[in-house]
């Protein structure tokens, strides 16, 4: 075999040059991606501002109270969402804590312990569960989970009054609470497919390994796949998080309406943005700005909820 030298030594010992000159495919792809990217930006930046113009007539002669008073007085020009945002939150993140255990718990027994036939009957009832409409939610939620969970609600109120959200009530029917289990269905399968996903692409050799080295089945699951999956932990409860902001028809029909903020989950009525703009749509001209105006409180909210969420997911890979 022939070297060929040159003052560095053997060409062949260097590596080749990589050519970083972009294809053709290179540039078309590179181009839909940062057109995709600015659509994205500018729809946001135009509904933001959207919203802001639209509803900046029932927003200004409010000032700030339209952000820190819970009233809804058209025929007065009077708004303020605090009551309605305090509500959204509320049966957000009450929502959550009920389903981020069941969507965990859930998606472990799925990859780590059911059958392989039962696994994949599991699968298709979380993907179907997840398919169901917020209306038949809301219905069944109305009908059907209203006298059971007046029963847990007063256990609650009884054992838990020392939490303000907890305290006692006259009338347990048509609660936050109870609206907050009818969302945490609709969150549940959407968590639990995530986690489920993210649970299934842990290293399966560090898993084996784990298990050979006779770990048991738990301590594999603590060691190896809870800490590859976490940031997806994150990320599926934030996107629960958010979806359950927005949650508006299976609110509308379990809540009575109320605007004034309140703290305690179990008493009948409670405020949510979503289902006040449901309700109220089309009133009037200055009703139509004010809910503008609410829309756009939720839409700041859900953004913050957002860009938390990747703040977090982002601390949870690092970590």
């Amino acid at each position: 075999m022939t070297l060929t030298f040159d003052d560095a030594g053997p060409l062949e010992d260097r590596p080749l040059p990589i050519d970083r000159t972009p294809t053709p495919g290179d540039r078309v792809f590179r181009t839909l991606a940062v057109s995709a990217g600015l659509v994205s930006f500018f729809i946001i930046v135009i509904a933001l501002v959207m919203l802001t113009i639209r509803s900046w007539p029932a927003i200004r002669p409010n000032g700030l109270g339209f952000v820190t008073k819970g009233i809804w007085a058209p025929g007065t020009g009077k708004f303020g969402i605090l009551g309605l945002l305090t509500g959204t939150i509320l049966i957000a993140v009450l929502a959550l804590a009920i389903a981020f255990p069941l969507a965990f718990c859930t998606a472990l027994f799925i990859n780590e312990y059911a059958p392989r036939r039962l696994r994949t009957t599991l699968t298709y009832a979380v993907d179907f569960m997840a398919a169901l409409p917020s209306l038949i939610v809301g219905l069944w939620g109305f009908f059907v989970l209203q006298k059971p969970l007046k029963g847990v609600s007063k256990w609650l109120a009884d054992n838990l009054s020392v939490v303000p959200i907890f305290k006692h009530s006259k009338d347990y029917s048509q609660s936050l609470f109870i609206a907050s289990v009818a969302v945490a269905i609709m969150v549940l399968p959407i968590v639990t497919a995530v986690m489920r996903e993210i649970f299934a692409r842990a290293p399966r050799d560090v898993c084996e390994a784990a298990l050979a080295l006779g770990g048991t089945r738990w301590g594999m699951i603590r060691d190896a796949i809870l800490p590859f999956g976490k940031s997806g932990m994150a990320g599926a409860a934030l996107l629960g998080l958010g979806r359950a902001l927005g949650e508006t028809i299976a609110v509308s029909l379990i809540l009575t309406l109320v605007y004034e903020p309140k703290l305690g989950v179990l008493s009948q009525g409670g405020g949510s943005v979503a289902a006040n703009i449901a309700l109220r749509f089309a009133e009037s001209k200055l009703s139509d700005q004010a809910l503008l105006g609410s829309g756009l409180g939720l839409f700041i909210v859900t953004l913050l909820t957002n860009l938390a969420a990747q703040r977090v997911v982002q601390r949870s890979r690092l970590a």
